[in-house]
């Protein structure tokens, strides 16, 4: 028998209370009752002022005590550590600072420099002026800058949560709440939508210098050794400067393996490497799509194309909000590790047709 309006209500107002910030999603998994139904709930009681509503978050009225964090220094503040020239990753630092100011929490945003071991001097100085949590997305150019952080970082002492990085299982950071987007699947959806346009000779020019970067590059090629289908494919640096550092990969002309190789979809990462490979090619008479379709992967700026590149768009703000929940959950007292994956989508636009 369907629970009465009123039941459920009291019942949503229960989990909010007992647990803090609560997908809508997950409540109406919960409560065995449809997502629009609890949207309808939640705006009610928003209405009457006994929950707060968020971007597919409910929230109790009391936000997380922030112990009347001082405007000065960093004490009771949460801090987003991200990458200096990093576009793609300042989406999810406005994402997670939505969440976090209307949680009634300061958040100060700290910017490492593109140093090897940038993050940890900045983090240990934060820490030493009081932070009480850390969302972080620590640059790792390589695997070795990876493995070298893992236990600093998992000896913080406060909520930290990695934004778009998933350390290795098993790892020091295993245990350490995680949010990033599903680039095998979006390396997925951009094969299968070259595919879909008949193309069987495929190429990606991808950066190689970040975790990002290292997972579509593997995805890629797993998944296409795995489509008979594809009669020629290869991997290459999409800049000269996109390695992890001397001795990276050399850069060849990429036009000229496009034209000898028969190459007729490719697979561009990130934007900014996109737009310039496409001019690229067009000043090598090679046309975009006619000759060559193109994906792009970030999809910042890949609208801004001529023409605009159809492009493989992580969830950015999304993986700020969703990385800032999870750190609400850690100072509310919540336990057990998230590691969260959120999909990618594929905006199609005029970079891309049929062979």
């Amino acid at each position: 028998m369907r629970e009465p309006t009123d039941v459920r209500r009291r019942r949503i107002l229960g989990v909010v209370g007992a647990r803090g910030p609560v997908r809508v999603t997950d409540l109406a998994a919960e409560l065995e009752v449809s997502v629009v139904t609890v949207r309808r709930d939640v705006e009610e009681l928003a209405q009457a002022g006994q929950v707060r509503r968020g971007h597919g978050v409910v929230r109790p009225v009391a936000p997380v005590d922030p112990k009347a964090a001082p405007p000065a220094s960093g004490e009771g503040a949460v801090a987003l550590v991200v990458p200096e020239r990093h576009t793609y990753l300042y989406e999810a630092v406005h994402g997670a600072r939505e969440v976090l100011e209307e949680a009634g929490l300061r958040v100060a945003l700290h910017i490492a420099p593109q140093v090897v071991g940038a993050e940890r001097p900045i983090v240990d100085r934060i820490l030493a002026d009081g932070a009480r949590g850390l969302l972080i997305a620590p640059r790792w150019r390589s695997a070795e800058a990876e493995e070298a952080d893992y236990a600093w970082l998992a000896r913080a002492g406060v909520p930290t949560v990695l934004v778009e990085r998933r350390p290795r299982r098993g790892s020091a950071l295993h245990a350490v709440d995680s949010v990033c987007s599903d680039h095998w699947y979006g390396a997925q959806l951009a094969v299968e939508h070259l595919l879909s346009l008949g193309h069987r000779r495929i190429l990606l020019a991808a950066r190689d210098d970040s975790p990002t970067a290292r997972a579509l590059r593997a995805a890629f090629a797993g998944i296409v050794e795995a489509r008979p289908e594809v009669e020629d494919w290869g991997v290459v640096l999409s800049a000269p400067d996109a390695g992890p550092g001397p001795g990276a990969e050399p850069v060849a002309d990429f036009a000229e393996q496009v034209r000898d190789r028969g190459i007729t979809g490719v697979l561009l990462h990130g934007d900014v490497e996109a737009l310039m490979l496409v001019q690229n090619l067009v000043e090598h008479g090679i046309r975009v799509p006619e000759d060559c379709s193109v994906v792009a992967y970030d999809d910042v700026v890949a609208g801004l194309g001529s023409p605009p590149l159809t492009a493989v768009a992580p969830p950015k703000a999304e993986v700020g909000r969703v990385a800032a929940e999870l750190l609400l959950r850690r100072l509310a007292g919540g336990t057990g590790t998230r590691r969260v994956e959120l999909s990618p989508e594929l905006t199609v636009r005029g970079s891309t047709m049929s062979v």
